[in-house]
């Protein structure tokens, strides 16, 4: 038996990783996991994990939080109560958005959510840069030191009125990343097409949540999805493309990869487990299932499945948008709105980690190594996180979540510990639960009662990763020596 005394111990529970699983003690020194074996000890605590599995803590490497909107809409959550009902879902990191909106400077958005994140956060996080206006200043001056801080991602979209980007600026971002090692990430839906639909839908009088879907056609992913990998291809950048949510979608992706590209996708559990049918409710229901892009068909869903098994989609985040079904949110613009004025995003941070374990585990679809691959180890990686995040090993931050893989849980709205007062996924009974949750060697969740104060979680800096580097193909046009602001 080991001399050296450790802080906490969790005993004799299933260790799982993104490459097997083992029967395994992990003891915790201060923040790190000190130590992985057999009858560890001494020890100040232990926590019997024996018939559970003990795994990474989820990284949410997705989730708008008191983020305010282009429109003027704060969401529901803070920072408090987002992180709150992340950690109780199984989730010990999560990457935010610092969302610049036309005439702010990225800078002060920066300063503005940090201080948020400071006061309320209970587990760990990062940022992703959200610009919308960007500008000799914001990408020559204010990106660069932003990302060398440790910011090293950003978001930008190629629709939504306010916040679109021609393609010429989608170049600008791209190759103000290259430069600067940074990934970007996009919302790829072709404006033109949703806005003309829509506009045509509203006309004609059909005004209900159901329509939303409609007027998001499915080839506004697709020829969105071609356009940006052209464009990245380009100038040589990677990019993350987020929400994918259909087959034709997944498709473009997989051949983008299959010529060597360094182009990434997620997709969330919207995708995976609701449809385009969800929305078809009495009155106002459908809207609990508004989000953009929309859940779309059940062929989709089996698309999805089969790009995650295949590797072409790398990652599962919640897309955590939550909006109250009040003023305050999807009936901001009155309590009769038609589907364009209806507040999109679904909360999912809490229940992301175990719709997914009742799927991939319990259910057996892919299986455990690969639900620790796809919602902590490879967002980790990708988003430079790792090795501190996303994996169990020594010498990495005590990120522990415990799950009792026999536990059935009803979710329901009143389970749920963020503001927006429902569910999308009510009703619904998993199998598996997290019933332990470590953050940095501190227990967080325990005994069903949140044991971290608010403002205990801590902002990760993110150095610019592999995941960032460029491809090494160019477009025959491409001239490295180019500096940003020359145009081509």
């Amino acid at each position: 038996m080991s001399t050296k005394p450790y802080d906490l111990v969790l005993r004799g529970g299933t260790v799982v990783t993104a490459s097997g699983a083992f029967q395994a003690d992990v003891a915790v020194a201060g923040e790190t996991i000190a130590a992985i074996g057999r009858d560890l000890g001494p020890v100040a605590r232990e926590i019997d994990a024996k018939g559970k599995y003990v795994l990474p803590g989820g990284v949410d490497s997705h989730a708008h939080i008191e983020q305010v909107s282009a429109g003027g809409l704060l969401n529901a959550d803070t920072f408090e109560s987002a992180t709150t009902s992340a950690a109780f879902g199984g989730t010990t990191s999560v990457i935010s958005f610092a969302a610049q909106h036309v005439g702010l400077k990225l800078n002060e958005v920066l300063d503005a959510y940090h201080g948020l994140a400071r006061k309320g956060a209970v587990i760990d996080y990062a940022f992703h840069m959200i610009i919308a206006d960007p500008t000799e200043e914001a990408l020559a001056d204010h990106l660069p030191k932003l990302i060398r801080d440790g910011h090293a991602s950003i978001k930008l979209f190629m629709t939504y009125d306010r916040l679109q980007l021609n393609d010429e600026k989608v170049l600008d971002v791209l190759m103000a990343a290259r430069e600067n090692k940074a990934l970007v990430c996009v919302h790829a839906e072709n404006h033109g097409m949703i806005a003309w639909t829509a506009k045509r839908l509203l006309a004609k009088g059909y005004t209900a949540p159901k329509y939303h879907a409609i007027a998001h056609p499915r080839a506004s992913e697709e020829e969105a999805f071609h356009r940006l990998i052209t464009l990245a291809a380009f100038v040589d950048q990677p990019i993350m493309i987020f929400h994918v949510s259909t087959a034709e979608g997944a498709a473009r992706i997989r051949r983008a990869r299959g010529e060597g590209l360094k182009v990434y996708g997620e997709t969330c559990p919207q995708y995976l487990f609701l449809t385009n049918q969800d929305m078809d409710r009495p009155g106002l229901e459908g809207a609990k299932f508004m989000c953009s892009p929309p859940a779309r068909t059940a062929p989709d869903q089996e698309a999805l499945w089969q790009a995650l098994a295949q590797g072409d989609l790398q990652t599962i985040s919640s897309d955590h948008a939550p909006y109250r079904m009040d003023e305050t949110g999807k009936l901001s613009a009155g309590p009769n709105p038609d589907f364009k004025h209806i507040a999109n995003g679904l909360p999912g941070l809490e229940v992301r980690l175990p719709l997914l374990f009742d799927a991939m585990v319990s259910k057996g679809r892919l299986g455990i190594e690969e639900f620790v691959a796809l919602t902590a180890t490879r967002p980790a990686k990708i988003y430079g996180l790792h090795p501190r995040k996303g994996d169990i090993m020594i010498g990495a931050d005590a990120d522990i979540a415990v799950w009792d893989p026999k536990k059935e849980v009803e979710i329901t709205d009143a389970l749920m510990h963020d503001r927006v007062g429902f569910t999308p996924f009510n009703g619904r009974t998993v199998t598996g639960w997290p019933v332990t949750v470590l953050n940095r060697g501190r227990v967080v969740v325990e005994d069903g009662a949140l044991k971290a104060a608010p403002g205990s979680g801590q902002f990760l800096a993110r150095a610019a990763g592999p995941a960032a580097e460029p491809t090494g193909r160019r477009g025959p046009e491409f001239d490295p020596a180019l500096s940003f602001g020359a145009r081509l």
